[in-house]
């Protein structure tokens, strides 16, 4: 199948893709049946509607999926919406091993990529859990004082990536461990990198 709107760095993407070649292929000849932009962004092949994201197809080594962006708002009627982590808070992925599995699920996976469409054309948005329901672990402060650029690349950071650092600095037990985690990642944050960047 060829398609104008086919992006050349997707293709070169999936020339290089040694898992899950047939399957990315089967899930974007699905996707492009629902009129989205093809783009490549994060590496990974991702699909907007009016340059907003809409999805993106990435593989893992267990299984590849579909990822929704606001998969939090979909109502999910065949309950097949997964959240990676529990620190995900809008993201949504349907998982597939094989290639047979998103042939027989090629109807469901059409409609649940139009009512993302619909998500995205209605303006709804994932309403976040704020940040301020999180300490800043001590450790974490004490360097914000020594190095203020530091806390402005932090503040600068998305709030789930604040998340993810807080989360993982504040789960060390001992306050040696917790202080090494945050050093580790000083230049990072400097650099404005996420903690899975």
């Amino acid at each position: 199948m060829t398609n104008s709107k086919m992006n050349p760095k997707v293709d070169a993407f999936l020339s290089k893709a040694t898992k899950w070649k047939e399957e990315y292929e089967q899930l974007r000849n699905i996707v492009f049946d629902c009129e989205l932009t093809e783009e490549f962004k994060w590496m990974h092949p991702c699909y907007t509607f009016e340059t907003k994201n809409i999805l993106l197809i990435h593989g893992f080594k267990e299984y590849c999926a579909l990822l929704f962006h606001k998969g939090a708002l979909l109502q999910d009627t065949h309950g097949i919406l997964i959240q990676q982590t529990e620190n995900v808070q809008a993201a949504r992925q349907i998982r597939f091993t094989n290639a047979q599995e998103i042939v027989e699920m090629e109807t469901i996976l059409k409609a649940y990529i139009i009512e993302a469409i619909e998500v995205e054309k209605a303006g709804l948005e994932v309403s976040f859990k704020k940040n301020t329901d999180i300490i800043i672990p001590e450790e974490l402060q004490t360097k914000f004082d020594e190095i203020p650029a530091l806390k402005t690349a932090f503040e600068a950071l998305t709030p789930g990536r604040q998340r993810a650092y807080i989360l993982y600095f504040s789960g060390a037990k001992q306050s040696k461990t917790r202080a090494s985690r945050v050093e580790k990642y000083i230049q990072p944050i400097l650099n404005g990198m996420g903690l899975n960047d």
